[in-house]
């Protein structure tokens, strides 16, 4: 296989780790980077779609695929993950595993609630960390964190998934600091709403939604550019227009946004 010697690639190749690849945001990177001709190691739970994905992109555009099917959530899925990634150059991490829940936190299950910190904050950061050690190592690389609006302040009717968010946009921002001197471009994503099964799992109604491949194109574009990034026109409105609010009217104006997306809920749990 001839090696790509465009600039991309030799900063952020030859291989792409990224995680969640089976569906949404992460399976429209994932396509995206093998289009740049990056190989790449995908990471999900969903055997049978990640196993279709890999093959199928490896074909069509000439790279590598390999997946490693795992739960992040679970310390042996993150075993194998990270046994797996020591075993190949990774230039480019994206953290694209995650999810959510909506509603009041102390009426959700307190195992999905610490199960959402496992997976958002704890994997994350375990993947991260010897990745960190060997980009600063060789001068070169970058990793995508995915962030969301709601980082930047709490929410109600999503306290925790917030809360999560919060500690991977806080992240994102010092590792960016701290690996800048050694050429390691670090970037936190923060869409509003995408269509994507995130929406399904968490139980909520969304209007407005950008699409996984639109958050795709305009993530990859701001890599390397900014440390911060908020694709989608939802994004940029609420984000944009509420930097200047104070905190505690942020926090009121988008629990107002997430009250209307899982009020279905409440209507049935009323009923």
């Amino acid at each position: 296989m001839t090696v790509p010697t465009d600039p991309f690639h030799q900063k952020y190749g030859p291989w792409a780790l990224v995680t969640g690849a089976s569906d949404g945001i992460g399976e429209a990177i994932t396509k995206k980077l093998a289009a740049e001709k990056l190989n790449v190691l995908l990471v999900a739970r969903r055997a049978e779609k990640l196993g279709a994905l890999s093959r199928s992109i490896s074909t069509e555009y000439g790279i590598d695929a390999e997946a490693v099917i795992a739960d992040l959530g679970t310390n042996a899925g993150l075993a194998q993950v990270l046994e797996k990634a020591q075993s190949l150059d990774i230039g480019l991490y994206v953290a694209c595993a995650g999810f959510g829940t909506a509603g009041h936190f102390a009426d959700n299950a307190a195992q999905t609630e610490l199960n959402m910190i496992d997976v958002n904050c704890k994997a994350l950061a375990a993947i991260a960390h010897p990745l960190a050690r060997a980009m600063r190592q060789r001068r070169r690389g970058g990793m995508i964190f995915m962030s969301s609006i709601v980082a930047f302040q709490g929410v109600g009717n999503s306290a925790n998934y917030a809360a999560s968010k919060a500690y991977v946009q806080s992240l994102a921002e010092g590792l960016a600091i701290e690996l800048a001197p050694f050429n390691v471009d670090i970037l936190a994503s923060a869409p509003g709403p995408v269509a994507t099964g995130f929406s399904t799992r968490a139980d909520m109604q969304m209007t407005g939604a950008a699409t996984a491949a639109r958050v795709a194109d305009a993530t990859l574009a701001a890599l390397g550019r900014t440390r911060t990034t908020r694709p989608g026109l939802k994004s940029k409105i609420l984000g944009y227009g509420l930097g200047t609010l104070p905190r505690r009217l942020r926090s009121s104006i988008l629990t107002n946004v997430m009250t209307e997306m899982t009020k279905h809920r409440n209507a049935a749990q009323k009923a």
